[in-house]
């Protein structure tokens, strides 16, 4: 049986039972009976399933990890943490998220305007906000309203020029302000795609001199009572612990030499996010090499030998990680509408009663083909096929004998797949290798995959009995070559199987999409969101909380300023005008028109 790599990536959420894909929790249902209800509802194409028991389960672990480092280790700091907003805006999730994290003070970080005015409306009471990013006067003045309504915010400086701004609006407004946090521009570097994320020329922060201003600047102002935290941030998805260790020592001290310089308010620094998740299926291409206890001991005790080095007192610790909160809780549904090799049957064969010599090798090997002989019967029949295409661009056989080449190339494929053990299946990808046509759109749901090579596991829902033996290439239905994740031998290595989707429904499940993906999904070809659906699973069975349908046609064309309206007149004046139909058909491609552009634009598998 083929796990899909459930035990690698899989963080003992999910397990696989009489074949299906099942949630470890609670009743344990399996995903395929609830995906099958949602379309007995009506509710077709791709789907987002959102779990709120994963969302609690991530939360409690990194409290749980961090809280019990602290006592082990004698620690006098407290631990903290916010969600970072940019990683996953929906409704669906934030509300979720800052239920389930209300007794853990769990908060809420932002990143511009409109996050911040998220946070000061769902954020719990005595919860942290923390405010990262670029900020003009407005945005300054949002945090300072945060602070008066009562808030525990800080906003990080990026620069000088914003530290001014405070000062300026501190100057302006009532009494109370917010704390204040100084980013901190680290010459330690992280590790993957997202280095560039730290480092001394990096982005964002404060370099050695510009802190040493900004704490000269706060003194002459007093304002140094508001200075309360450090913050930086090396990269997401942080593969190896020893940058993180390297970045935190270096932290650490610029800490205790802020502290030294007077700044007695200073009491906490923020590691920002980077706490990684596995992403992996295959064995081969493990990204994480630490666990979640090796991440909190680790920071804990370096700043605990840090501070005491310098008897300088233990900072209260935050981290963001909103990767590792988010990513694991959504589930990206979707069906396969076509494989495309099942356009090749034996009822397409039209031989004739005298065939080029080819053609006939081509049958003989069809009909001989046994298990000793499967492999090399298949480079043979590939081989015949490269010959024919030669025959057929020199004019000696025709269109007919090119189709039966490749209609009897593909059967003979087919066959020898059948006939191989799983070992032997790698060996024939490129002879066999099978297109899914899936009904999703990868730019709208899986961006990270075609801007960055970000991998996700993939797997069906069930059918996990049987052997998968279709060396799989997944293509979108996007109007873009793009739109593909390709078999690949060595990295993704991925196999489904050989279903008749005309007869029966066949589900692959993109998981770990909760983070990124969903807010970074892009309007290509104006595929929308999907339908997401959030479960609350239980003991006794499931309970389908809330559905966000996808956005209808109309809604995303309004989304881009077209004026729907001044469609809907001018499709309607188009078709009254038309001579081609009469009065009464006229009125029925209306109504047909006016169903479809309140629908959604994913094909409908029915």
């Amino acid at each position: 049986m083929n796990n899909y790599g459930i035990d690698i990536w899989g963080d003992d959420n999910f397990i696989i039972k009489d074949g299906k894909v099942c949630l470890k929790y609670g009743c344990e249902p399996a995903i395929i009976d609830i995906v099958n209800t949602l379309q007995d509802d009506g509710y077709k194409g791709p789907l987002i399933l959102r779990f709120k028991h994963l969302i609690k389960k991530q939360i409690e672990q990194i409290y749980k990890s961090f809280n019990k480092a602290i006592k082990e280790f004698e620690y006098e700091g407290s631990f903290n943490a916010v969600y970072p907003l940019k990683v996953n805006q929906y409704p669906g999730f934030v509300k979720n998220l800052v239920k389930l994290g209300k007794n853990l003070n769990y908060g809420l970080e932002a990143g511009s305007k409109a996050e911040l005015l998220l946070a000061m409306a769902y954020n719990n009471e005595n919860s942290p906000i923390t405010v990262n990013g670029f900020k003009d006067k407005e945005l300054i003045t949002m945090g300072f309203i945060a602070a008066e309504m009562g808030h525990k915010i800080t906003l990080t400086i990026e620069g000088i020029n914003e530290l001014e701004m405070i000062i300026k609006t501190a100057k302006e407004r009532f009494k109370v302000k917010p704390n204040i946090g100084l980013r901190v521009r680290l010459h330690s570097l992280g590790s993957g795609i997202w280095a560039k994320s730290g480092g001394i020329n990096s982005k964002f922060g404060l370099n050695s001199t510009e802190l040493i201003e900004a704490v000269g600047l706060l003194k002459e102002n007093d304002l140094l009572d508001c200075f309360t935290m450090i913050h930086f941030h090396i990269g997401s998805q942080i593969h190896e612990i020893h940058p993180l260790k390297k970045a935190l020592s270096e932290a650490g001290n610029i800490y205790v030499e802020l502290r030294k310089m007077g700044a007695n308010s200073l009491k906490n620094i923020n590691l920002g996010g980077g706490l990684a998740i596995e992403y992996s299926q295959f064995e081969k291409s493990p990204q994480r090499n630490y666990t979640l206890s090796e991440y909190a001991n680790d920071i804990v005790f370096i700043l605990k030998t840090i501070a005491g080095q310098k008897n300088e007192k233990e900072p209260n610790i935050y981290i963001e990680s909103g990767r590792f909160v988010s990513a694991n809780h959504a589930v990206l549904i979707a069906p396969v509408l076509e494989l495309f090799s099942q356009e090749y049957s034996e009822s397409k064969l039209k031989l004739k009663d005298k065939n080029p010599q080819l053609i006939d090798e081509l049958c003989d090997l069809y009909k001989n083909i046994k298990p000793a002989n499967a492999v090399e019967y298949m480079h043979d029949s590939c081989d015949h096929l490269d010959s024919v295409l030669t025959l057929f661009d020199l004019g000696y056989v025709d269109l007919q004998d090119r189709s039966n080449a490749e209609i009897l190339v593909h059967l003979i494929g087919k066959k020898a797949i059948s006939m191989l053990s799983a070992k032997h299946l790698l060996r024939t990808q490129k002879e066999v290798q099978e297109r899914y046509l899936v009904n999703f759109s990868m730019f709208q749901s899986l961006p990270d995959f075609w801007g960055l090579g970000q991998e996700f596991p993939i797997m069906p829902l069930d059918r996990l009995d049987k052997n998968p033996t279709q060396s799989a290439s997944i293509w979108d239905i996007t109007c873009d070559s793009d739109g593909e994740i390709s078999f690949d031998a060595n990295k993704r290595p991925l196999f489904l199987h050989d279903v008749d989707v005309e007869k029966e429904d066949y589900f692959l499940g993109f998981f770990l999409v909760g983070a990124y993906q969903e807010v970074l999904g892009m309007k290509h070809n104006l595929f929308t969101h999907p339908t997401q659906i959030c479960i609350d699973v239980n003991e006794k069975g499931y309970e389908i909380e809330s559905i966000i349908e996808s956005q209808s046609i109309r809604d995303i064309l309004e989304d881009l300023d077209y004026d729907v309206r001044e469609i809907d007149e001018i499709l309607k004046e188009r078709i009254e005008n038309s001579k081609l139909i009469d009065d009464r058909s006229k009125k029925q491609i209306l109504g047909e028109l006016f169903i479809f552009i309140h629908d959604n634009g994913y094909l409908k598998n029915i």
